[in-house]
C-alpha cells in the first residue's frame, strides 16, 4: 500500500508581493497555515514543501514539513507553471523511492483553508472513480450578466440574451477556490480540468480569497480575524 503525501509549491520569487509565501501573516509566515492545516488534518504520511529557496526551506521544517531536496531553478522561475513545478516535485520523490497513492497539492498562500474540507476531498476521491477532488466555491454574481472592455473602453456583454433575465432565472456557476487538489498517483491519469473526472469540493465564499495582491493580502488578513472571532465563540 502507498502513502498520502502533501506537496506545498513554495518558489522564492513572488513577484507582486515579495518573499509572499514567508511573509507575516497575523504573526506568522503564511506557509505556515497550509503546513499546520495538513498536519492538523492527520491524513498525510508526508508533508513536503517543494522550493528553490533556503530560507523558505528553514522556515517550512520549523513548522514541520520536510523539505527533502532544493528545486530545480528550471522548475521555479517565472515561466514555470504550477502544473510542471508539482509534477516535477512529485515525479522526484517517485524516483527517491517513495510509492503514493494520493497527493494533495496544498498552496502556500491559504491561511483560511479547514482540515475538515481537505478529509472530505480524500473521501470523496476513494469513494468514487474520479482522478481529482479540489476546493471550489460559486461565483458572487451570475457571469451570465458579465461583460468585457472593448479596445474603445465600451461594454460588450458576453451574453447579451441574458440582460433581461433575472438572477434568480440564472444558472449557479461554481470557481477554483485555489486551496487544494487531490490527485490519485496512476498511470494514464488525465490532466486536471473542471472535467467529469475531477470533483470539486465546495467551500463557502467567505472562506476563500486568492493573495496576489497587498489588497488581496488586506482582505484575507480581515477574513481570517473574523474567522478566528468565529472560532472562540
Amino acid at each position: 500500500m502507498g502513502s498520502i503525501v502533501a506537496l506545498i509549491p513554495a518558489r522564492g520569487g513572488s513577484k507582486r508581493i515579495p518573499r509572499k509565501n514567508i511573509r507575516l501573516f497575523h504573526g506568522k509566515p503564511l506557509i505556515a497555515y497550509s503546513i499546520e492545516t495538513a498536519k492538523e488534518s492527520g491524513l498525510f504520511d508526508r508533508i513536503v514543501v517543494s522550493t528553490d529557496d533556503e530560507e523558505i526551506a528553514s522556515i517550512a521544517r520549523e513548522y514541520g514539513a520536510e523539505v527533502p531536496f532544493l528545486r530545480d531553478s528550471a522548475y521555479a522561475d517565472d515561466h514555470t507553471t504550477a502544473t510542471d513545478a508539482i509534477e516535477y516535485s512529485l515525479c522526484k520523490l517517485e524516483t527517491a523511492g517513495e510509492k503514493i497513492d494520493y497527493a494533495c497539492t496544498i498552496y502556500p498562500t491559504a491561511p483560511l483553508l479547514q482540515s475538515k474540507y481537505l478529509m472530505e476531498g480524500l473521501e470523496k476521491l476513494k469513494n468514487s472513480d474520479a482522478w481529482y477532488a479540489f476546493s471550489a466555491a460559486s461565483m458572487p454574481f451570475p457571469i451570465q450578466r458579465t461583460f468585457r472592455l472593448t479596445p474603445e473602453g465600451r461594454c460588450e456583454m458576453f451574453w447579451p440574451e441574458h440582460f433581461e433575465t433575472r438572477s434568480q432565472d440564472l444558472e449557479e456557476a461554481y470557481q477554483d477556490a485555489g486551496q487544494f487538489y487531490w490527485e490519485r498517483r496512476k498511470r494514464g491519469k488525465p490532466p486536471f480540468r473542471f472535467a467529469p473526472y475531477a470533483l470539486p469540493v465546495i467551500l463557502p465564499r467567505w472562506m476563500v480569497q486568492d493573495i496576489d495582491t497587498l489588497e488581496d493580502w488586506e482582505r484575507a488578513e480581515l477574513m481570517y480575524s473574523i474567522l478566528e472571532d468565529m472560532r472562540k465563540r
